[in-house]
């Protein structure tokens, strides 16, 4: 069975947003409020970061839970990792995620400047720089059979699109319109070329967009 470069639960706004512009530290997606593009996650039973019993079950549930589901490395924009620039001044820095980061796969960082690997619990990252085709014949080797997901953000999720590289796409689109920021589309059909599209509703509001090769 062939391994899948897949995208999964990427949310984004009504009118294409997946993240603001001016990311800082205290503002990972810059100027966007992230609860409104992550709410309908946030409320399921299955919400990793779910403190309290609880939670809604159904299509949104269905969803987080299947985040990791056959998932054996990450691929990643150096800007989700964090809101560094340039050469790296801090390697202090060891994302967003604290001791316990949610993957449980290697993960590689695309990335201009390269800087040794780490590991945090079950988590290691690896910063990478290179082509898309080489990144993830990389992560497919670390993958050991299993798929890839392509994290994002928006940039890195273009990238491989544009080097024809995704084999399924689950884009989470949130009722709300965002404006200024960086658009994964204008239009959901400009992916019509390439992949078949089923939009299905949740109750929450959010449409789940599922496309997959042609």
């Amino acid at each position: 069975m062939s391994q899948l470069l897949r995208v999964q639960n990427f949310s984004v706004s009504m009118d294409g947003v997946g993240t603001g512009e001016h990311q800082s530290l205290e503002r990972p997606f810059g100027d966007v409020d992230p609860g409104r593009l992550f709410a309908w996650a946030g409320a399921t039973a299955s919400w990793p970061g779910r403190t309290e019993p609880g939670g809604t079950r159904g299509l949104d549930d269905y969803f987080t839970r299947d985040f990791s589901h056959h998932i054996g490395a990450e691929i990643m924009g150096r800007n989700k990792f964090g809101p560094q620039r340039g050469p790296w001044q801090d390697h202090e820095w060891r994302g967003w995620w604290g001791e316990e980061p949610p993957f449980h796969t290697p993960v590689f960082v695309l990335t201009h400047h390269e800087r040794p690997s780490f590991t945090l619990s079950d988590t290691t990252f690896h910063f990478v720089s290179g082509t898309p085709d080489t990144v993830l014949e990389r992560a497919q080797e670390a993958a050991r059979g299993k798929d890839v997901r392509l994290g994002g953000g928006v940039t890195t999720i273009r990238e491989f699109l544009d080097a024809d590289l995704v084999d399924t796409l689950h884009v989470a689109v949130a009722p709300v319109k965002l404006g200024p920021g960086l658009r994964l589309w204008e239009s959901p059909e400009e992916l019509l070329d390439r992949f078949h599209l089923e939009v299905v509703p949740s109750s929450s509001g959010v449409a789940h967009h599922l496309f997959w090769r042609k």
